[in-house]
């Protein structure tokens, strides 16, 4: 597990926490956000609801681990309407959660991220067609049920970390 917090922290995560996955705590209703398509991709994504998959399912097979990598990084950004460094500070963090997925190779996981995924322009879910990088297509923390300001409570590190900055979230469940 050291192996795991020392390479994630040196790929550029903030801070990388192993927690139990018993004391992560599941939110169900948080798809009702996902519902409501805040984000537009809803119904349009292969990693998000509803085509990623029933919650209960998810939040199953999330308990079928033991263990979580919570690992997070903080993107400055020039002010609280800076919409371009928000997309992309998202793009790098996808960039670290690829990174951190393969921290995990020979180890079976599931490594989930922050929002949905960004590798295509045009997700293949929207012509019907399968996914076109699956091993690459990480699904969102939230579409697992998992409520993150909340698992950064149980990782013990901050959410929220002051003016003009996002904070992305990610994790990998494994034993």
């Amino acid at each position: 597990m050291t192996e795991f917090i020392e390479k994630t922290q040196a790929l550029g995560a903030e801070s990388a926490v192993v927690v139990e996955v018993a004391d992560i705590p599941f939110e169900p209703a948080l798809i009702d956000l996902c519902v409501m398509n805040t984000c537009g991709n809803y119904g349009k994504s292969w990693v998000c609801p509803p085509l990623v998959g029933k919650t209960s399912d998810l939040i199953a097979e999330a308990k079928s681990y033991s263990k979580m990598l919570v690992f997070h990084a903080i993107y400055r950004l020039e002010d609280s309407f800076d919409i371009e460094g928000m997309f992309a500070a998202n793009e790098g963090f996808h960039k670290l959660t690829n990174e951190v997925d393969e921290v995990f190779n020979g180890v079976p996981h599931v490594t989930l991220s922050a929002g949905g995924c960004k590798i295509c322009e045009t997700c293949a879910a929207v012509t019907d067609e399968p996914c076109r990088v699956p091993e690459k297509a990480f699904v969102s923390v939230e579409a697992y049920g998992i409520f993150v300001s909340k698992l950064a409570e149980v990782a013990g590190v901050k959410y929220i970390n002051g003016v003009n900055t996002v904070t992305y979230f990610g994790g990998v469940l494994f034993d």
